[in-house]
């Protein structure tokens, strides 16, 4: 009698620790009120799409020397150049399965441009030092919840405006030291995917996400850097952790 009274004890406590294991984190309340905020951390990886023009390899000729200064180019390319992104993400539910979202954030990631020429050994590289705030707004279709997570897509645009552009005044400096200059704003679409994991006090969602500029990035110059080109784009993967 007293065997049966501890068995069913035990089967009882175990049956409650199983129960207890399987009942969803409450995630912090995250998506228990339509509006909700947090913040992210994200890894920048960037490279610029080229455009060249008709006559990009021929070497270059300058007014004021009356002489090449270059010689014919082989390559223009753009290695990808990592950085760090912070920002914060404000939330707002329109469905159990569909929210709005505005993610803005700091981004702190250079972009470079190489040239390769025929007579030197040596690639000539361009770095262009920026420092942007991005403004994405967001859709994010959400699968439905499996105890602790759920994955999701989404889809947007954003419009970036530099903040950080290193400045010269290079009108009087030589052709050759002379950098390529982008614009100050540029809007660009975006799509990735990610999944929401529901721990008790937060929510954190690791995600992936591509975005392309829309237009043309580049500010046309006459000197050996800027006249080979006739377009810029601008391609990032952002690798982040969302908490919320």
């Amino acid at each position: 009698m007293i065997k049966n009274k501890c068995l069913t004890i035990i089967l009882l406590l175990f049956s409650s620790n199983v129960l207890l294991a399987q009942v969803p984190a409450w995630g912090g309340g995250a998506d228990q009120s339509d509006l909700s905020f947090g913040f992210t951390f994200s890894y920048v990886n960037n490279y610029y799409k080229i455009g060249k023009t008709p006559s990009w390899r021929d070497p270059y000729f300058d007014q004021v020397t009356g002489k090449y200064i270059t010689s014919a180019l082989k390559s223009i390319s753009s290695a990808n150049s990592p950085g760090f992104a912070i920002g914060f993400i404000t939330r707002y539910s329109l469905t159990d399965h569909l929210e709005a979202r505005a993610t803005p954030a700091l981004i702190f990631a250079d972009r470079s441009l190489s040239y390769a020429y025929e007579v030197s050994s040596q690639d000539v590289i361009k770095q262009i030092q920026t420092t942007t705030v991005d403004f994405p707004l967001e859709f994010k279709l959400k699968s439905d919840r499996l105890q602790n997570f759920r994955a999701y897509v989404l889809g947007g645009v954003k419009y970036s405006v530099a903040i950080g552009s290193k400045k010269n005044n290079d009108v009087n400096m030589d052709p050759l030291d002379k950098m390529v200059k982008n614009v100050g704003g540029f809007g660009s679409y975006e799509a990735g995917l990610g999944c929401d994991i529901y721990f008790e006090f937060f929510k954190l969602s690791p995600e992936i996400k591509i975005s392309n500029s829309m237009g043309n990035l580049l500010v046309p110059e006459n000197h050996p850097y800027s006249s080979p080109l006739s377009k810029l784009g601008l391609h990032t993967i952002m690798l982040s952790l969302y908490f919320e």
